[in-house]
């Protein structure tokens, strides 16, 4: 059986059975399913994407007796937009909401004819082209990057008003009640502008006859002037709490979901050691899903090396190559790492040993509210990649001090263990939020970040398409078998995938047509998310 890491592989209609329900989860579907806007927050890989498409399968099984039809779009491309028009990401993403409300109609069959609304939507006066006006403007914008200094004609684009009105007819010719908008990989994480105007559309697209819905990354994501989060929108801080009764069982079942008997008999016989993978993967599938499959049989040994592995150097990996990508960060991406694994784990660390035979371990920290703005941005960027979460805000430490309490990946604490399996089932029970370990507004830690010389006004970045599409596909979150049929085939860097033909790459697998589908799909999604940060 195949086991999927990423929703972009998984089928609409093999989506329920892939659901495992958990509490939060069932909230959350349910929330995006409602009338009032909501915006998930979550790492990559914790299963933002899975759950939007779970809404939008939901609300189209009763769409017959509700009438509120759900639209599924990612924006997931918004990486390649290259040109000089300054509000270059709102028309692209409002071209792509019309393009993606349009096409859905058509595939449940709901539009044959040409109306006035449909005609604004499509930015046409007559339905029988090949593609619209609308279509021709949002792939002149992806495909931007290969030609940054084409002007792209926007005249057929719908001004707000005019989208706003049109899905209001729409609705009411359809019988609709009203269309509910999921829009997935909402803008790119370290361009601020492009978020700015992603918020602003969010705001002005709402109305009585569509609802729209987020994902977003935490830490990094910046709201912009004109959208207030407390109030335009229902904030969902997607986390699995791993001292949740249920925890094990629940991650046990997503497993199961996914998996053959072979690995069933493993998780059965050796059910300790499966409950430390699953400690460790802080409630985000996609690191579970992947350290099963590193770890094979599930043996003592076999368990404490993918734990050191994957912990100590895999999951930083991806916080590493944002230095990488972007040098104007370098000196708050490195500081965090070695913040974290040079301060925050072993202090904490050093507490289990001390405390655990009292019955309480941590995963905790705090940072003081007045520490420097630039410690901020790194923790945000610990935020994103998963590395770290927030807790709780506006929390009392030692001398009354006020402060944000962070939750570092269990994992990566686990990885220090000598014997992860020896005790990481006993630190994972007795955690709690007492004993965690307090950074000052002026502890020491900070002073080589202070001194880094870095400003403010390199914090906004924009990134440099031109090389990152000159880098190898070894550094794209494929499989090794995908990396070297695509070698084998001389598709070596990001633009060579990018400009290759569908044919070029379904050749490269050697294998039928719908895995090879499949396979392209993997290294698309794989290119867009190394790009968007």
């Amino acid at each position: 059986m195949a086991i999927y890491i990423r929703t972009e592989d998984i089928k609409l209609e093999e989506i329920p059975k892939l659901y495992v329900e958990m509490q939060q989860d069932k909230a959350c579907v349910e929330s995006l399913k409602s009338t009032s806007p909501v915006i998930i927050i979550g790492s990559r890989g914790v299963g933002k994407s899975f759950l939007l498409r779970l809404a939008q399968y939901e609300q189209l099984e009763s769409f017959s007796e509700e009438r509120v039809f759900p639209v599924y779009t990612t924006l997931r491309k918004s990486s390649l937009i290259h040109t000089s028009d300054s509000q270059q990401f709102y028309h692209w993403m409002l071209a792509r909401i019309c393009h993606d409300i349009l096409r859905s109609l058509r595939q449940k069959g709901l539009i044959h004819t040409l109306t006035s609304s449909i005609s604004m939507l499509t930015g046409e006066s007559d339905n029988n082209i090949e593609k619209t006006a609308i279509e021709l403007i949002m792939e002149a914008y992806e495909n931007s990057w290969q030609n940054p200094a084409e002007n792209i004609d926007i005249s057929a684009l719908p001004t707000i008003d005019n989208f706003v009105e049109s899905i209001e007819d729409l609705c009411q010719t359809l019988n609709i009640d009203r269309i509910n908008l999921l829009i997935d990989e909402a803008a790119h994480v370290f361009i601020p502008s492009q978020q700015r105007q992603f918020f602003t559309l969010f705001r002005d697209m709402r109305s009585p006859y569509l609802t729209v819905n987020a994902a977003v990354y935490p830490g990094v994501t910046i709201y912009g002037d004109t959208f207030q989060a407390s109030h335009d929108a229902t904030m969902i801080d997607l986390h699995r709490d791993i001292t949740d009764k249920d925890y094990i069982n629940a991650m046990r079942e997503l497993v199961k979901k996914q998996s053959d008997s072979d690995t069933m008999n493993q998780i059965s016989q050796n059910r300790s050691n499966f409950a430390i993978l699953a400690y460790s993967c802080g409630g985000n599938p996609r690191h579970l899903l992947k350290t099963i499959m590193q770890t094979g049989k599930l043996n003592s040994n076999n368990v404490n090396t993918t734990i050191r592995e994957y912990y100590r150097s895999e999951i930083w990996a991806e916080h590493s190559q944002l230095s990488e990508k972007y040098a104007g960060l370098r000196p708050i991406i490195d500081w965090g790492r070695n913040f974290i694994e040079e301060k925050v784990l072993p202090e904490i660390s050093s507490k289990n040993i001390k405390f655990i035979e009292d019955g309480i371990t941590s995963s905790y920290f705090w940072i003081h509210r007045d520490a420097p703005q630039l410690v901020n941005e790194a923790l945000r960027i610990l935020e994103y990649t998963g590395i770290i979460s927030g807790h709780s805000q506006g929390i009392k430490a030692s001398r009354s001090n006020i402060g944000t309490r962070y939750c570092v990946n269990f994992g990566c604490l686990l990885s220090l263990e000598d014997r992860a399996t020896a005790r990481g089932t006993a630190i994972a029970e007795k955690l709690s939020i007492k004993r965690m370990t307090e950074f000052g507004m002026n502890n020491g830690a900070f002073d080589s970040l202070i001194k880094s010389g870095i400003s403010d006004k390199q914090i906004d970045l924009s990134i440099q398409l031109k090389s990152q599409m000159e880098k190898s596909i070894d550094i794209l979150d494929l499989t090794p078998w995908q990396k070297d049929k695509l070698h084998g085939e001389n598709l070596n860097t990001i633009d060579d995938v990018l400009r290759a033909s569908e044919s070029d790459i379904m050749n490269a697998y050697y294998v039928g047509d719908v895995r090879a589908r499949q396979m392209k799909n993997s290294a698309y999604a794989a290119i867009y998310e190394y790009l968007a940060g």
